[in-house]
Formats: C-alpha cells, structure tokens, sequence
C-alpha cells in the first residue's frame, strides 16, 4: 500500500542535507546530496513505520515559514 509523506529539506552550515518526516516522531536523516538524501529518507520513513508499528496521522501540508526572533 502506497502512504505519501511530507519531507521537510534543509541545509546545514556544513552542506549537508537534513531531511524530516513530522508526520512520524524521530524520523530523519541527512546526506551529502539530494539524490542520496532522497534515498535514505525512504528507508527512514519505512523503517520507522515498522518500528513504531502505529498508524500515522495524515497532516495536511500547508506551507513553510520563516520566523526571526532576537
């Protein structure tokens, strides 16, 4: 069965790529190329769905902002 995730992407001050699934707690990884990335997010996700072994909540997306505090 086919389950679609949200895959929040960022970069850190190293050039690694971070990947996170909030739909499920725990669940990301990083990686020095988006196509590398994109390879261990898959096998993140489905290795926390078969730890966790609980139904995930589906989360509608909505969008990604920024927010600066001092």
């Amino acid at each position: 069965m086919k389950k679609d995730f949200n895959v929040i992407i960022e970069k850190d001050e190293d050039g690694f790529f971070i990947a996170s699934v909030p739909e499920l707690r725990g669940c990301h990884t990083q990686a020095k190329s988006l196509d590398e990335l994109m390879i261990r997010i898959r096998e993140a996700i489905q290795l926390c769905i078969e730890v966790q072994k609980i139904k995930t909540q589906k989360l509608d997306f909505i969008g990604v902002q920024r927010v600066s505090v001092r």
